[in-house]
Protein backbone atom coordinates (compact mmCIF):
# COMPACT_ATOMS: atom_id res chain seq x y z
CA UNK A 1 0.00 0.00 0.00
CA UNK A 2 1.20 3.29 -0.83
CA UNK A 3 -0.04 7.26 -0.64
CA UNK A 4 1.34 10.31 -1.93
CA UNK A 5 0.93 13.68 0.47
CA UNK A 6 0.74 16.84 -0.40
CA UNK A 7 4.21 18.03 -0.84
CA UNK A 8 5.18 15.09 -2.56
CA UNK A 9 6.15 12.40 -0.42
CA UNK A 10 5.54 8.74 -1.05
CA UNK A 11 3.98 7.07 1.95
CA UNK A 12 4.69 2.91 1.79
CA UNK A 13 2.85 0.84 3.70
CA UNK A 14 0.33 -2.26 5.08
CA UNK A 15 -3.13 -2.80 4.82
CA UNK A 16 -4.51 -5.67 6.70
CA UNK A 17 -8.04 -6.39 5.63
CA UNK A 18 -10.99 -6.48 8.46
CA UNK A 19 -11.86 -10.09 9.51
CA UNK A 20 -15.13 -11.00 8.17
CA UNK A 21 -18.03 -9.24 9.98
CA UNK A 22 -22.17 -9.44 8.95
CA UNK A 23 -23.89 -5.94 8.52
CA UNK A 24 -22.70 -2.57 6.94
CA UNK A 25 -18.75 -2.04 6.10
CA UNK A 26 -16.50 -1.75 9.30
CA UNK A 27 -14.72 1.22 9.46
CA UNK A 28 -11.09 1.43 8.96
CA UNK A 29 -8.34 2.28 11.17
CA UNK A 30 -5.15 4.53 10.07
CA UNK A 31 -2.44 3.73 12.53
CA UNK A 32 0.49 5.91 12.79
CA UNK A 33 3.54 3.87 14.57
CA UNK A 34 5.48 5.98 17.34
CA UNK A 35 8.85 7.92 16.58
CA UNK A 36 12.05 5.65 15.66
CA UNK A 37 8.86 2.75 14.58
CA UNK A 38 7.59 1.73 11.51
CA UNK A 39 5.03 -0.84 10.02
CA UNK A 40 7.47 -3.28 9.95
CA UNK A 41 8.41 -3.98 13.38
CA UNK A 42 6.47 -7.34 14.82
CA UNK A 43 4.62 -5.21 17.64
CA UNK A 44 3.24 -2.69 14.61
CA UNK A 45 1.98 -5.98 13.57
CA UNK A 46 0.78 -7.84 16.15
CA UNK A 47 -1.14 -4.77 16.90
CA UNK A 48 -2.68 -4.01 13.70
CA UNK A 49 -3.92 -8.18 13.43
CA UNK A 50 -5.57 -7.49 16.47
CA UNK A 51 -7.34 -4.42 15.38
CA UNK A 52 -8.49 -6.32 12.55
CA UNK A 53 -11.64 -7.64 14.14
CA UNK A 54 -12.79 -4.41 14.29
CA UNK A 55 -12.61 -3.49 10.53
CA UNK A 56 -9.74 -2.87 7.87
CA UNK A 57 -5.93 -1.87 8.92
CA UNK A 58 -3.98 0.63 7.04
CA UNK A 59 -0.46 1.60 8.43
CA UNK A 60 1.87 3.55 7.12
CA UNK A 61 5.70 4.45 7.60
CA UNK A 62 6.02 7.83 8.43
CA UNK A 63 8.33 9.96 6.41
CA UNK A 64 11.61 9.73 7.03
CA UNK A 65 11.20 6.25 8.75
CA UNK A 66 11.00 2.78 7.59
CA UNK A 67 10.10 2.72 3.36
CA UNK A 68 8.32 5.94 3.01
CA UNK A 69 10.44 8.99 1.98
CA UNK A 70 11.36 12.25 2.74
CA UNK A 71 12.66 13.02 6.16
CA UNK A 72 11.14 13.11 9.40
CA UNK A 73 9.90 16.26 11.39
CA UNK A 74 9.25 14.52 14.47
CA UNK A 75 5.62 14.52 14.69
CA UNK A 76 5.65 18.75 12.70
CA UNK A 77 3.28 19.71 10.11
CA UNK A 78 4.63 17.65 7.86
CA UNK A 79 3.43 14.37 9.42
CA UNK A 80 -0.28 15.80 9.56
CA UNK A 81 -0.03 15.85 5.79
CA UNK A 82 1.34 12.73 6.23
CA UNK A 83 -1.76 11.45 8.04
CA UNK A 84 -4.22 13.30 5.63
CA UNK A 85 -2.90 11.33 2.91
CA UNK A 86 -3.56 8.14 4.68
CA UNK A 87 -7.08 9.22 5.55
CA UNK A 88 -7.85 10.60 2.13
CA UNK A 89 -6.60 7.17 0.49
CA UNK A 90 -8.86 5.43 2.70
CA UNK A 91 -11.88 7.19 1.62
CA UNK A 92 -11.22 7.60 -1.98
CA UNK A 93 -11.13 3.92 -1.64
CA UNK A 94 -14.78 3.98 0.23
CA UNK A 95 -14.39 3.76 3.61
CA UNK A 96 -17.19 4.13 5.60
CA UNK A 97 -15.97 5.51 8.68
CA UNK A 98 -12.04 6.57 9.26
CA UNK A 99 -10.59 6.11 12.75
CA UNK A 100 -6.81 7.57 12.95
CA UNK A 101 -4.75 5.56 15.85
CA UNK A 102 -1.25 6.87 17.14
CA UNK A 103 1.23 5.63 19.28
CA UNK A 104 3.44 7.97 21.62
CA UNK A 105 5.79 10.94 20.56
CA UNK A 106 5.82 9.99 16.85
CA UNK A 107 2.00 8.68 15.95
CA UNK A 108 0.11 9.82 19.20
CA UNK A 109 0.75 13.31 18.84
CA UNK A 110 0.15 13.46 15.45
CA UNK A 111 -3.43 12.26 15.13
CA UNK A 112 -3.68 15.16 17.81
CA UNK A 113 -2.47 17.69 16.16
CA UNK A 114 -3.72 16.32 12.87
CA UNK A 115 -7.48 15.71 14.17
CA UNK A 116 -7.37 19.42 15.06
CA UNK A 117 -5.29 20.89 12.03
CA UNK A 118 -5.56 18.38 9.33
CA UNK A 119 -8.03 18.98 5.89
CA UNK A 120 -9.18 15.24 5.44
CA UNK A 121 -10.26 14.83 9.58
CA UNK A 122 -11.32 11.67 10.57
CA UNK A 123 -14.49 10.31 12.53
CA UNK A 124 -12.76 9.47 15.88
CA UNK A 125 -8.90 9.66 16.85
CA UNK A 126 -7.49 7.16 19.44
CA UNK A 127 -3.94 8.35 20.97
CA UNK A 128 -2.30 5.90 22.78
CA UNK A 129 0.83 7.01 24.88
CA UNK A 130 0.61 10.61 23.31
CA UNK A 131 3.20 13.36 24.29
CA UNK A 132 0.85 16.60 25.43
CA UNK A 133 4.20 18.91 24.87
CA UNK A 134 7.40 19.32 22.67
CA UNK A 135 11.10 18.83 24.36
CA UNK A 136 9.97 16.87 27.79
CA UNK A 137 12.87 15.02 28.93
CA UNK A 138 10.85 14.04 32.13
CA UNK A 139 12.25 10.43 31.79
CA UNK A 140 15.19 8.61 31.01
CA UNK A 141 14.22 7.07 27.48
CA UNK A 142 12.96 10.77 26.17
CA UNK A 143 16.15 12.12 27.46
CA UNK A 144 17.62 9.55 24.75
CA UNK A 145 15.37 10.95 22.41
CA UNK A 146 16.47 14.15 22.73
CA UNK A 147 20.04 13.44 22.45
CA UNK A 148 19.21 11.45 19.31
CA UNK A 149 17.72 14.85 17.68
CA UNK A 150 20.25 17.43 19.35
CA UNK A 151 23.56 15.55 19.40
CA UNK A 152 25.62 15.99 15.98
CA UNK A 153 26.51 12.24 16.82
CA UNK A 154 22.72 10.89 17.26
CA UNK A 155 22.10 12.41 14.56
CA UNK A 156 24.90 11.37 12.01
CA UNK A 157 25.29 7.90 13.35
CA UNK A 158 22.31 6.69 15.79
CA UNK A 159 19.47 8.11 13.29
CA UNK A 160 20.58 6.17 10.22
CA UNK A 161 20.93 3.10 12.14
CA UNK A 162 17.39 3.02 13.10
CA UNK A 163 16.72 3.85 9.21
CA UNK A 164 15.68 7.15 10.12
CA UNK A 165 16.35 10.09 8.40
CA UNK A 166 15.18 13.40 10.10
CA UNK A 167 14.75 17.00 8.45
CA UNK A 168 16.27 19.74 10.14
CA UNK A 169 15.15 21.10 13.60
CA UNK A 170 12.83 22.95 13.76
CA UNK A 171 13.14 27.32 13.79
CA UNK A 172 9.80 27.34 15.04
CA UNK A 173 8.00 24.85 17.07
CA UNK A 174 4.61 23.90 15.81
CA UNK A 175 1.21 24.13 17.72
CA UNK A 176 1.77 21.28 20.80
CA UNK A 177 -0.76 18.86 21.08
CA UNK A 178 -2.01 20.58 24.24
CA UNK A 179 -2.52 23.51 22.38
CA UNK A 180 -4.72 22.42 19.85
CA UNK A 181 -6.42 19.86 21.96
CA UNK A 182 -9.54 21.78 22.43
CA UNK A 183 -10.61 22.36 18.74
CA UNK A 184 -10.72 18.58 18.45
CA UNK A 185 -14.31 18.28 19.37
CA UNK A 186 -16.91 17.47 18.38
CA UNK A 187 -14.82 14.43 16.63
CA UNK A 188 -14.96 11.83 19.24
CA UNK A 189 -11.83 11.54 21.01
CA UNK A 190 -10.50 8.71 23.29
CA UNK A 191 -6.93 9.00 25.22
CA UNK A 192 -5.02 5.53 26.38
CA UNK A 193 -1.96 5.93 28.85
CA UNK A 194 0.00 2.79 30.92
CA UNK A 195 0.38 3.81 34.91
CA UNK A 196 4.15 2.05 34.01
CA UNK A 197 4.88 4.19 31.46
CA UNK A 198 8.47 4.64 31.25
CA UNK A 199 8.38 7.35 28.52
CA UNK A 200 5.37 9.64 29.07
CA UNK A 201 4.60 10.38 32.10
CA UNK A 202 0.61 10.31 33.15
CA UNK A 203 1.00 14.55 33.58
CA UNK A 204 0.86 14.62 29.98
CA UNK A 205 -2.62 12.44 29.91
CA UNK A 206 -4.13 15.11 32.59
CA UNK A 207 -3.10 18.39 30.45
CA UNK A 208 -4.77 15.98 27.50
CA UNK A 209 -7.72 15.45 28.75
CA UNK A 210 -8.12 18.73 30.74
CA UNK A 211 -7.54 20.66 27.14
CA UNK A 212 -9.73 18.67 25.36
CA UNK A 213 -12.76 19.11 27.36
CA UNK A 214 -15.67 16.66 28.47
CA UNK A 215 -16.13 14.89 24.51
CA UNK A 216 -12.91 13.04 25.11
CA UNK A 217 -12.53 9.84 26.84
CA UNK A 218 -10.02 8.78 29.46
CA UNK A 219 -8.27 5.57 30.25
CA UNK A 220 -5.56 5.12 32.51
CA UNK A 221 -4.68 1.08 32.01
CA UNK A 222 -3.36 -0.79 35.04
CA UNK A 223 -0.19 -2.70 33.76
CA UNK A 224 0.25 -1.18 29.96
CA UNK A 225 3.78 0.29 29.51
CA UNK A 226 4.22 2.24 26.74
CA UNK A 227 2.35 2.24 22.89
CA UNK A 228 2.58 -0.18 20.22
CA UNK A 229 5.12 -2.32 22.29
CA UNK A 230 3.47 -2.56 25.56
CA UNK A 231 0.21 -2.98 23.93
CA UNK A 232 -1.96 -6.35 24.79
CA UNK A 233 -4.79 -8.20 22.60
CA UNK A 234 -7.88 -7.03 25.55
CA UNK A 235 -6.03 -3.52 25.61
CA UNK A 236 -6.40 -3.21 21.82
CA UNK A 237 -9.64 -5.01 21.60
CA UNK A 238 -10.82 -2.72 24.29
CA UNK A 239 -10.09 0.14 21.83
CA UNK A 240 -11.92 -1.61 19.04
CA UNK A 241 -15.28 -2.02 21.10
CA UNK A 242 -14.98 1.82 22.02
CA UNK A 243 -14.75 2.83 17.97
CA UNK A 244 -17.73 0.42 17.06
CA UNK A 245 -19.96 1.73 20.15
CA UNK A 246 -18.82 5.51 19.73
CA UNK A 247 -19.18 5.83 15.13
CA UNK A 248 -22.19 3.11 15.59
CA UNK A 249 -22.63 0.55 12.46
Amino acid sequence: MTADTPDGVRLAGLLVPARPVAGPRPPTFVVVHGFTGSVARPSFRRLAGWLSAFGEVRGFDARGHGRSGGRSAVGGDPEVRDVDAAVAAARADGARAVVTVGMSLGGGGVVLRHAALGRARPDAVVAVSAVSRWYIRDTPPMRRVHWLLEAPLGRRVVAPAFRLRLDDPWLVPPESPLAVAGRIAPTPLLLVHGDRDGYVPLEHLRALVRAAGPTATAWVVPGFGHAESGASAPLVERIGRWVSATIGP
